[in-house]
């Protein structure tokens, strides 16, 4: 417990750093290489290790494909603005393709759209544009890469509920709700709590993604609601925070789930912390994203929607 707890307190001080403008490691964009493709990779934040793992997919891609990949991050997951200023500075730049994991599935659209008037090929990966303002909007055939995030949460917040034989009382912890993903991991841990009459769930509220909101909002919670017996966090970050808190209380009664399969997760399911997440395979969502762009650039038809598999983690699995 002492080392997830050290790893845990690590990622509570990087998440609460101030704002910075993106990926200092990216390679610069050249005149010089213009024979080969630029692609670039836009995510959320390098706080979240799941996008760190992201990366690394891409990176594979760049090297197997000879393309020189430029990857560009806000600060936070909720650094909106600063993607879209980032996507303005990729056309300014003229890449070729850009490859997005948008912070919203709303607001990205509109500098998403100039990106394609002005010829860079879109793919959408990790968290899906919103189908109908895109087409209002006149985005046209972005492919998506993704999980199918209701599914997955569905099956991370049963493997929770399944174990409640009585009356309890549940919690539910959001991502940001303006995020198509986080509404869908919503809608699927929901579903499941729904489906055994013994949960009650007294509770649902967005933590952002964010580390420290989880960990203020279970220290919120635990006042309020001091009987609570589990509780489905949509991503890991805010499932670690979660930790931390119950941790503090004493009460390791409470059955927590969570979705993204980073290392800490892994080491809390390992502990008997955590009782489940989901490996949504980051770096391969980063891979695929970059190949569908070399793929669409070479005049080829991809499809609508890709999903890939998302793999339930337990203890079981260890």
């Amino acid at each position: 417990m002492g080392t997830l707890l050290f790893g845990i307190m690590a990622l509570l001080m990087t998440a609460c750093s101030p704002d910075s403008t993106s990926d200092q490691r990216d390679n610069e964009l050249s005149a010089t290489e213009q024979k080969t493709l630029t692609i670039a990779l836009v995510m959320k934040t390098l706080t979240n290790p799941f996008f760190v793992e992201m990366e690394k997919g891409a990176r594979k891609a760049e090297q197997e494909f000879a393309i020189h990949l430029v990857v560009k991050t806000a600060a936070q997951e909720t650094s909106i603005l600063q993607q879209i200023g980032i996507i303005e500075s990729l056309i300014r730049d003229q890449v070729d393709a850009i490859v997005i994991a948008p912070g919203d599935s709303i607001e990205l659209i509109p500098v998403l759209k100039k990106a394609q008037e002005m010829g860079i090929t879109v793919i959408n990966i990790d968290n899906q544009l919103d189908p109908d303002f895109s087409r209002k909007s006149d985005l046209q055939d972005v492919p998506f890469i993704s999980v199918d995030n209701r599914l997955a949460a569905y099956r991370s917040a049963k493997y929770i509920a399944d174990q409640i034989t009585s009356p309890a009382k549940a919690l539910l912890m959001e991502g940001i709700r303006t995020a198509k993903n986080a509404d869908m991991r919503m809608q699927g841990a929901m579903q499941a709590f729904r489906e055994n009459p013994h949960i009650e769930l007294v509770a649902s509220e967005s933590a952002n993604w964010k580390i420290d909101e989880g960990y203020h909002l279970m220290q919120q919670w635990l006042a309020t609601y001091p009987d609570v017996q589990l509780v489905f966090a949509a991503n890991d970050m805010m499932a670690l925070g979660i930790i931390k808190a119950v941790g503090e209380a004493g009460r390791s009664d409470i059955l927590i789930a969570g979705y993204d399969a980073i290392k800490e997760a892994r080491q809390a399911i390992d502990e008997g912390i955590l009782q489940a997440t989901i490996d949504q395979q980051a770096a391969e969502q980063g891979y695929l994203g970059i190949q569908f762009a070399i793929r669409a650039i070479n005049g080829e038809k991809l499809p609508q929607e890709t999903l890939i598999d998302a793999l339930l983690i337990t203890r079981d699995d260890h």
